[in-house]
């Protein structure tokens, strides 16, 4: 790469219930890219053992009628099984995560229990502490019999504290989580309780809405797409943390988390990572406008493209070096990409306190600039790829050849763009990593992967200047090193 030199789906129906209409939205996740990346998966064709996907994933999307037409089935099925209402049946439902499975199993070791666990039936001792009244417990009024209102606990409340009470809940968000008013009393209110007590359509119409938002969140299988006002629902048969796209927004994003796709890092471990990142977000800003010296002539230099291996030319002399250690390029060998492993201070826990707060903030700063410089070269690396697409119409309204004839460079620019989204998720895995010999294999393996990306990045940015075999060697070997590491680290 040259440098410049300065100062610095299905459609759903009209009748689709979005259930994230309600809520805020959610800040843009740090190191959030292109759209490019989706849907290019099938990009390289592989053969032999080499075709095993490690993100090979199945699933299902889903419009808001199949969805509830799915949760009504499993409804239907448990409240005759149980011999309960199908409100009832819905929250013992919720309470287990919709593991039907094991619902029945403790039905038939202990079917009481089972609903004083799913919290719609009090527990005995509960139940006879309870004394007739007819006076409301809350407004403490007399009350006629026919207007106190109870659940299974028998906690009398008369109808206009009940009233109330829904209605301040449902207009704070809350659905299954209802409750009884008596304190410490922990039993649901089933819907077929609360739907006549909100006093207004719209009120029971946010209510649906509550009710099917928890009923999705609570089901093991089942996850809305995050996606601005979109209703869709995607569904699986074995919940991992896995790449799954809505086929109606085209919203991208972890199954299990619902944040954007990160392996190979978990779940957890990528919410530690984005949370110390906006913490320390004057780092970010500092190293996001940060430029760099040349090593050999110390003209300050920015980059113009994703790929880190730098090229500067001039009369007396050229400069052929790695963006990220500044180091020359001929050291960064295909054996070991040296640059991509933190160098640990073994005597450090023997040092000062401010020492090791030193060696903690450098150790921090190394894998936050290669985070933050694949983000960088994702997006630099969207401006090549609109680059061939127009080279490629070019082409093609010139007589050049088809589309299809050079559908491989733009082939070629979207598994670069898999492959280095793959990598930058590699950093935060490596920050936490313990030390040791899988951690030793890790980085030998991610080192291998962000070497061949940059040669891979290298070639697509002089596409012109490599034969197609050459390109599509390259964009095989890529991809081999990103599924050999995906295979033996993405969590399972």
């Amino acid at each position: 790469m040259s440098v410049d030199m300065n100062s610095q789906g299905s459609d759903s129906n009209e009748e689709d219930y979005d259930p994230n209409c309600e809520e805020e939205e959610e800040d843009e996740d740090p190191g959030d890219i292109e759209d490019y990346y989706d849907g290019v998966a099938n990009d390289v064709e592989q053969q032999g053992a080499d075709a095993f996907d490690p993100e090979e994933y199945q699933f299902t999307c889903l419009t808001y009628k199949e969805s509830e037409s799915t949760l009504n089935e499993h409804m239907a099925s448990l409240a005759a099984t149980l011999k309960v209402s199908h409100a009832v049946a819905k929250l013992v439902l919720v309470s287990f995560h919709w593991q039907i499975s094991e619902i029945l199993e403790r039905h038939k070791s202990n079917a009481a229990q089972l609903l004083v666990e799913a919290r719609v039936q009090p527990t005995s001792s509960k139940h006879a502490m309870v004394h007739s009244s007819h006076h409301c417990a809350v407004c403490m009024q007399f009350v006629r019999k026919e207007n106190l209102l109870s659940l299974a606990c028998q906690h009398q409340f008369c109808r206009s504290c009940w009233e109330q009470h829904c209605t301040v809940l449902v207009k704070d968000g809350v659905g299954v989580g209802v409750s009884c008013m008596a304190q410490d009393c922990l039993l649901r209110t089933p819907e077929d309780f609360v739907f006549p007590l909100l006093p207004s359509e719209e009120l029971k119409d946010k209510y649906r809405r509550y009710l099917f938002r928890d009923y999705v969140e609570s089901h093991y299988q089942l996850q809305l797409c995050p996606g601005a006002d979109c209703p869709m629902v995607i569904q699986v048969q074995e919940p991992k943390a896995r790449r799954v796209q809505c086929n109606r927004c085209n919203e991208v994003f972890c199954f299990k988390c619902r944040q954007m796709y990160h392996a190979p890092t978990d779940c957890a471990t990528i919410r530690k990572w984005l949370t110390k990142c906006a913490d320390d977000s004057e780092t970010a800003n500092y190293i996001s406008a940060h430029t760099k010296d040349c090593p050999k002539c110390n003209i300050c230099i920015e980059k113009n493209g994703g790929c880190n291996h730098m090229v500067m030319h001039f009369l007396l002399f050229s400069a052929d070096f790695c963006w990220m250690c500044l180091g020359d390029w001929k050291t960064h060998g295909s054996e070991y990409y040296e640059c991509s492993r933190y160098k640990e201070n073994p005597d450090i826990v023997n040092q000062s306190q401010q020492a090791q707060a030193r060696e903690a903030l450098k150790k921090y700063l190394f894998y936050f600039e290669r985070w933050e410089n694949h983000n960088k070269s994702l997006q630099l690396e969207a401006q090549t790829y609109q680059r061939i697409q127009e080279k490629i119409q070019e082409r093609v309204m010139n007589n050049l050849g088809t589309w299809i004839d050079w559908q491989y460079l733009q082939n070629a620019a979207k598994l670069l763009a898999k492959c280095r989204y793959t990598l930058q998720y590699t950093y935060p895995y490596a920050y936490y990593m313990e030390s040791g010999p899988r951690k030793k294999l890790f980085e030998y393996q991610q080192a291998q992967l962000e070497a061949e990306i940059e040669n891979l990045s290298w070639k697509v940015e002089r596409a012109d200047s490599y034969d197609r075999g050459d390109l599509e060697n390259q964009m095989h070997i890529a991809e081999q090193r990103r599924r050999t590491l995906l295979k033996d680290f993405h969590d399972t």
